[in-house]
């Protein structure tokens, strides 16, 4: 049997050829899976038939996660695979400003057209005299994927590293330099740096994390980096930071009406992660987790399910999405021993509201007894979608 995939955007051939036969792309109306950048499914009615849906990117505020949760649907993203073009443009953005590059390049541009062009750039270099960023100290908000490398990579640029995170994953934490000095108040690394750069998800706590109060708290002239989200900074109050002068340059990845044409402000065409590299590796990743889902109901960066890992060397595997409420595991094996079905192996790990929970079972069942299964596990109150792998596929 084939898996169908539905695709938006251009996705990346190198991610694309990982989905060779049994894998058919856009072909079907009613696909297995859906592999995305920055498509918008919100309004959109999503086939019954999905399974699950890969983001070939970090991102996820374009698709309906509660909705997809709803119906089973398990949602991947790509973390960390377009953290390096994301740091890169971070950092020359940071020298940039911290050099007037910006000004200084829109200023030569006006000499178009114009006599004695390198006499008028020696009169008037001066007005565009910078700063060196060694020894500055730069605050990082944020250590997830892009955060981390950020830090640590400012740090072999000689300068003074502040990050605040209070939720940093062990993970990430092994990855940090400890020369990264790490503060618990939010205030004083607002109060402490030269240069600020937010790296944290959106989500409905953080938006307008960077409001009034912590623009007050920042130093005079600071320079405000923000490649995360737009949503994450309260805008009236950027606003009256930059005509204060608290804020003495914004630069943003995400430009839109409120912004544009405002003095101090940067507007980049959200080019972050646009680089044929980034583009590959997200496509890559994410294509190989909608895979690996598919064939064996194993879980990796999802955003709405755990991390689930479980080899497959038995016969059949049940998958199982579900309400995380009690004695779900229990009426499973009621179900299967009433059935004389042997679990040679169960996991099962919840994430918030969500549980999923796979059981791999000595017995090769026919399509008919799969599908009794199948129908009795899809009546337990709480159940979502359940799957079954015959030496997995589905």
């Amino acid at each position: 049997m084939a898996y169908q995939i539905q695709t938006y955007n251009q996705i990346a051939e190198a991610g694309l050829s990982l989905l060779k036969d049994p894998y058919e792309i856009n072909t079907v109306q009613n696909p297995d899976g859906i592999l995305l950048r920055s498509h918008s499914l919100h309004g959109q009615t999503i086939p019954s038939s999905v399974k699950a849906i890969a983001r070939a990117g970090a991102g996820t505020n374009n698709i309906p996660l509660d909705n997809c949760s709803e119906n089973g649907i398990v949602v991947f993203n790509t973390p960390g695979a377009n953290a390096n073009a994301v740091k890169e443009l971070v950092l020359s953005c940071l020298i940039a400003s911290a050099r007037n590059l910006f000004e200084a390049i829109q200023w030569t541009g006006t000499l178009a057209g114009t006599t004695n062009v390198a006499g008028q750039v020696e009169a008037n270099k001066k007005a565009f005299i910078g700063h060196e960023i060694s020894g500055k100290k730069l605050g990082v908000i944020g250590l997830g994927n892009i955060g981390s490398i950020v830090a640590n990579d400012a740090l072999a640029l000689d300068m003074d590293v502040m990050a605040y995170d209070p939720f940093v994953s062990v993970d990430v934490a092994w990855t940090i330099s400890r020369n990264v000095q790490r503060v618990h108040q939010l205030e004083e690394l607002l109060s402490s740096c030269d240069y600020i750069t937010i790296h944290v998800p959106l989500s409905e706590k953080t938006t307008g994390f960077i409001d009034t109060k912590a623009f007050r708290a920042m130093k005079k002239g600071i320079q405000f980096i923000n490649f995360a989200r737009g949503e994450l900074v309260d805008e009236p109050s950027l606003i009256e930071a930059l005509e204060n002068g608290t804020v003495g340059k914004y630069i943003t990845d995400f430009p839109n009406d409120q912004l544009f044409g405002l003095e101090n402000v940067v507007a980049i065409p959200h080019l972050g992660a646009s680089t044929s590299e980034s583009e590959e590796n997200c496509a890559i990743m994410a294509a190989r987790q909608l895979k690996m889902f598919l064939e064996t109901g194993n879980i990796r960066n999802s955003v709405n399910l755990p991390n689930v890992s479980l080899p497959l060397t038995s016969p059949g595997r049940l998958t199982i999405m579900h309400k995380n409420i009690p004695n779900m595991v229990g009426q499973f094996s009621t179900l299967l021993a009433e059935r004389e079905f042997n679990i040679a192996d169960m996991l099962n790990r919840s994430r918030g509201d969500w549980a999923y929970t796979l059981i791999d079972i000595d017995n090769k069942l026919s399509e008919d007894q799969a599908e009794d299964i199948l129908s009795r596990l899809h009546n337990i109150e709480g159940v979502v979608k359940a799957r079954h792998l015959p030496n997995g596929w589905s």
